[in-house]
């Protein structure tokens, strides 16, 4: 680690002469085509049209999707992008050593998965891949890079890549290192890009990584406001990105404690987060009930935040983000067993038809979905589970199941159906279970859909989008989770 108060070394001298002498014509090399390095940087190349962009991937079949007219990621815009910059300024290769030797910026934007075996498993993030990639950057380097944190790490994940750097390059080599962890709502991420609300990138207090910060800060500024431009230090911007998402999961299992007393008290959770919201301290943003969160980074970066607290000796502050995974747990869990007790406390041998697999709408992301945790509960219970997502493909469902959560497969294969559409999933079953806002969800034809369902006809709404009068005049039973029936 380079402190700042110390005199610039020999490393930090070349650095210096190399931006001193450096005609900046940028290349940017992104190692990672998932999630997070495709929309970013697939913006990053519309916006700067005279900058190459590369996103490289070992993965070959992910790659000839990118290069494809399927791409692989749904997000909304994102296939517009790619399909008008594709050959032009922005690439896809699993050449890694080519990109990383043409690059000057190189996102390091690979998986960073919650570890689930050895030290901190349940809780830190295994940062094999980050290493992995660091160690390439180091050995195919030949000149001076700047190496981007990109994924969502641990804080001081940063002086581990520069002791890996270091150890591992020519002499001649130098390089900095920056923060700039992602802020993308997923279904909203190439809106997120366009006009984000904040920029934040984190460098080292010294005359090199100042520069290196204001190179990555001149990319952004190409369409981005400056005061939205955010610089801090590199441990700063690490930290940012773990307690932003911690604070706005945290709204989320606030809500939906309180959904849990306004079930048993009459009381209707809309109402009472509208109201709440409505006060300018607290603000209407995450405030919505639900079944409970998922995707890739709030439960990882909670529990990456508990282990954080738990390896600096602070149990009490470990404990209180805890709860917020704890308490999200408790909801899906709550959820469903509503279901059960609602039909008649056995759910063997019926049918349920689920409506939604994706984390939430306008993604094919399943990644700490709801639904995974709901199929696999009725399957426990001996359901025969219909599912309709209209962006996730079943081989992700089956991955999902009988691979990530270890349902058997036997087990899958006769009890779980996937269907091209909602009405052939809600064909004749006991029970429709909302777990995914999509808008279609909103609008189906429910009297055709309550027609050939078995009766007492029942419908669970995990997402409070559909229009609960009108399906009680066709005759549903509805269960909507944080509304009471007590008046």
């Amino acid at each position: 680690m380079v402190s700042p108060s110390k005199h610039l070394d020999t490393a930090e001298t070349n650095a210096l002469a190399y931006w001193h002498l450096q005609s900046f014509k940028t290349k940017i090399c992104c190692i990672g085509a998932g999630y997070v390095g495709g929309p970013t940087c697939a913006v990053i190349a519309s916006k700067c049209a005279d900058i190459k962009v590369t996103i490289v991937d070992i993965n070959q079949a992910r790659i000839d999707a990118w290069n494809s007219q399927d791409i692989p990621i749904y997000e909304p815009g994102l296939e517009e992008i790619v399909f008008a910059q594709r050959g032009k300024n922005l690439f896809f290769s699993t050449d890694v050593d080519a990109a990383i030797l043409e690059a000057d910026l190189i996102f390091v934007s690979v998986n960073t998965p919650t570890k689930k075996t050895g030290m901190g498993a349940g809780f830190a993030a295994d940062l094999a891949y980050i290493e992995a990639a660091t160690r390439r950057i180091a050995l195919v380097a030949k000149s001076h890079k700047i190496v981007i944190e990109k994924s969502t790490v641990p804080c001081r994940t940063a002086e581990s890549m520069r002791k890996i750097l270091d150890a591992n390059s020519r002499s001649d080599v130098t390089f900095d290192i920056l923060s700039n962890p992602e802020f993308l709502a997923e279904g909203t991420a190439i809106k997120d890009l366009q006009n984000p609300d904040r920029v934040l990138i984190g460098s080292m207090q010294t005359p090199a990584g100042l520069k290196a910060q204001k190179a990555l800060a001149s990319v952004y500024a190409r369409w981005v406001p400056q005061n939205r431009i955010v610089t801090t230090r590199l441990w700063s911007s690490e930290l940012t990105k773990l307690a932003s998402n911690a604070l706005l999961a945290q709204r989320i299992s606030s809500i939906n404690a309180l959904s849990a007393i306004c079930e048993a008290t009459g009381a209707d959770v809309d109402e009472v987060s509208y109201a709440c919201g409505l006060d300018s301290r607290i603000g209407p943003k995450f405030l919505k009930a639900s079944v409970g969160f998922g995707g890739s980074c709030f439960q990882k970066d909670i529990l990456n935040l508990v282990y954080l607290s738990q390896s600096l000796h602070l149990p009490e502050v470990a404990d209180y983000w805890n709860q917020v995974v704890l308490m999200n747990e408790y909801q899906k869990r709550r959820f469903a067993e509503s279901v059960v007790k609602t039909l008649f406390n056995t759910i063997t041998n019926k049918n349920i038809c689920i409506l939604g697999f994706a984390f939430k709408k306008d993604t094919g992301d399943t990644r700490e979905s709801a639904a995974i945790a709901m199929v696999k509960y009725f399957l426990k219970e001996n359901a025969n589970i219909r599912i309709y997502d209209p962006k996730v493909p079943e081989s992700q469902m089956r991955y999902d199941l009988t691979v990530e959560d270890n349902v058997d497969v036997d087990i899958y294969n006769k009890r779980v159906k996937v269907c091209d559409t909602a009405y052939s999933a809600a064909d004749g079953v006991d029970a429709i279970v909302v777990l995914t806002e999509w808008d279609e969800f909103k609008t189906l034809d429910y009297k055709r859909i309550y027609e050939k369902m078995t009766k007492p006809a029942f419908i669970f709404d995990g997402r409070l989008i559909l229009p609960t009068a009108e399906l009680k005049k066709i005759g549903y039973q509805t269960i909507t989770i944080g509304k009471g029936d007590v008046e």
